[in-house]
């Protein structure tokens, strides 16, 4: 006997449909995943999915959620380890060649805040998540001399987020093109004449 209890089985049944969720939503779309296609890409039966969540929407959110704060925390600690504001920056841009707009991580951003926009659980989640990784980034950029506005974070996030999804269209948007142009939003000189022109 493999000693394996109930309790066992139940949570490598939860993480099955978990990471197939998040696999099936980059993959088909998150409108398009249904109990059984879930069922069957984790190799389990229909009954489980709606035995161990209450719904299958909430099934998905929870995956796209967990796997997003996952990706955030990680790069957040990514951050720890610069010890400058150029490091930092080269390790935020960096990720721009490693996303295509079309890969499995950038397609599960696109899909989930798409969804978010019609389900207001999500929405609510998505922006905590995504608040607490601008509020450390504004503390991070404060710390190594950058503009500290809350504001100049979240359109670092969302300019970052707008290259990645725009490489599907236009690979020519490597970080060496774009680099320069969005480290002008935190540099102390940029930040303080747009303060001035406001």
């Amino acid at each position: 006997m493999s000693g394996r209890t109930a309790v066992d089985r139940g949570r490598d049944v939860r993480l099955q449909l978990l990471s197939a969720a998040a696999t099936l939503v980059a993959e088909i779309g998150w409108n398009a995943v249904s109990t059984r296609t879930l069922a069957d890409r984790a190799g389990v039966t229909p009954g489980l999915v709606h035995y161990h969540f209450p719904s299958l929407q909430g099934l998905l959110r929870d995956a796209t959620l967990g796997m997003i704060s996952d990706l955030l925390s990680s790069a957040e600690a990514l951050f720890e380890n610069a010890q400058t504001l150029d490091a930092g920056v080269d390790l935020i841009f960096s990720s721009f060649d490693a996303s295509t707009g079309s890969e499995t991580t950038s397609l599960l951003f696109t899909e989930t805040y798409l969804a978010a926009t019609r389900d207001e659980t999500l929405r609510s989640e998505l922006v905590a998540i995504v608040g607490e990784f601008r509020q450390q980034l504004a503390r991070w950029l404060a710390e190594h001399g950058a503009d500290t506005s809350d504001v100049t974070a979240s359109v670092l996030m969302a300019a970052i987020d707008g290259v990645i999804l725009h490489r599907a269209l236009n690979p020519a948007l490597t970080a060496s093109a774009v680099t320069s142009l969005l480290r002008r939003l935190i540099t102390p000189e940029t930040g303080a004449r747009l303060s001035m022109e406001q």
